[in-house]
């Protein structure tokens, strides 16, 4: 169903209709006393939030069961679990990993693993410098392996947005796929594998998250339409909810939390999949251009609107109505996701807050525009952005 449009005078009754489904992500695990660690055995399931129910008008979602989800959610699901169990596992075994190579092997080629993780570094700071800013403040060995993670993740992304994109075939990535299971094994082919491979050979991190960004790529080789809210969602989990499942395990969670370890997942997901919501619905324009609607089609008829309306670009009533549901439906997520970030390593909070906050902004500048994403960028600027940060910090420092 398509997501309604809510007057300011019913955003109580939203909250009081979906708070149980909304709030899946904030249920706790009482502490084991006994054995003085985290409980591990979750007595209620723990699962990402339902996007079948955000994408309902609150009635629908109250009357809705909650067991139910769709089969993208499901198979979402799966992995938070795999990546959790890992990570509880790795926590139960404590003491020095084992590496999968030694850097002498590859220090022949492309110098020292020191100088790999510093070029990880300059490509963080000159293409996300508000994060950089903030992996300051993390250990050095955290700080690395995130940067590490990071130019993987963009490195993947220039396969299909990048400028030989034209050139990308589905055998270049099955190649970056292969190329992605060598550095899993200790076989890098450059300094920025290597960096990478050195990485997931310290930390707890799942190479499944990695290999559904590629299927990620994968579809925007060919798919340029989503039928519903369903198909789309597994379309954000692949190109970035997938980054929260990759960066938890190195961010770590905060040795006090109460939190079940599946719940924290569960939030790093949910901002993976509201930054991305953010993505399209600034982008809408732009992606127009090149053909492409990353909207619900069934959505959009709902709201009487049809993919002509997206190419020609004109903001209607219609249009204003269908963007405020899908902005409010983001934002749901990005509440979803804020509440996890208190679980974090307390050196690991600030970067996540200050990106959160600043993405949702992008939904605000969208308002500000009158909801004309066709032809105008909604961005945040430097004001609010430096306004933000110590503010952020502020909220981090204080978080439990």
């Amino acid at each position: 169903m398509a997501v309604s449009s809510f007057s300011s005078s019913s955003s109580a009754a939203v909250a009081h209709h979906q708070g149980c489904f909304l709030r899946v992500h904030a249920r706790f695990l009482l502490h084991d006393h006994q054995q003085g660690r985290r409980n591990r055995r979750c007595p209620f399931v723990v699962r990402p939030l339902m996007a079948s129910l955000v994408a309902m008008a609150p009635a629908a979602a109250a009357s809705a069961r909650v067991s139910r989800r769709t089969a993208s959610e499901e198979a979402v699901y799966e992995v938070v679990l795999r990546q959790a169990a890992l990570v509880e596992e790795a926590a139960a075994a404590p003491g020095p990993p084992r590496r999968r190579w030694v850097e002498e092997d590859v220090a022949g080629s492309w110098g020292l693993l020191g100088d790999a993780y510093d070029r990880c570094g300059e490509v963080c700071a000159e293409y996300a410098k508000t994060f950089y800013l903030g992996t300051q403040l993390m250990t050095p060995e955290r700080r690395k392996a995130v940067w590490a993670i990071y130019v993987w993740c963009r490195r993947t992304d220039e396969l299909v947005d990048g400028p030989n994109a034209s050139y990308i075939t589905p055998k270049a990535l099955d190649r970056w796929e292969k190329r992605l299971e060598d550095l899993f094994e200790g076989r890098p082919y450059d300094m920025y594998d290597a960096a990478l491979s050195d990485t997931v050979s310290k930390f707890p991190v799942d190479i499944q998250p990695f290999k559904d960004m590629i299927e990620g790529m994968r579809l925007d080789l060919w798919k340029s339409r989503y039928k519903s809210f369903d198909e789309l969602y597994l379309y954000c989990y692949y190109v970035a909810g997938t980054v929260g499942l990759m960066t938890v395990p190195v961010m770590g969670i905060a040795p006090d939390s109460k939190a079940s370890t599946e719940s924290v997942y569960n939030a790093a997901l949910a901002l993976g999949i509201a930054n991305q919501l953010t993505n399209i619905l600034r982008d809408v324009g732009e992606d127009s251009r090149r053909g492409r609607i990353y909207l619900p089609l069934d959505e959009l008829a709902e709201a009487g609107l049809t993919e002509d309306d997206i190419f020609r670009g004109k903001v209607t009533d219609k249009w204003r109505k269908f963007m405020e549901g899908q902005i409010q439906r983001a934002r749901l997520f990005f509440d979803e996701a804020e509440k996890g970030v208190a679980h974090l390593d307390s050196a690991s909070r600030w970067p996540v807050l200050a990106s959160l906050w600043l993405y949702r902004q992008i939904l605000d500048a969208i308002e500000a525009n009158d909801y004309n994403n066709f032809t105008k960028r909604a961005y945040v600027g430097k004001a609010k952005k430096l306004l933000s940060l110590p503010v952020a910090y502020a909220r981090a420092a204080v978080a439990s």
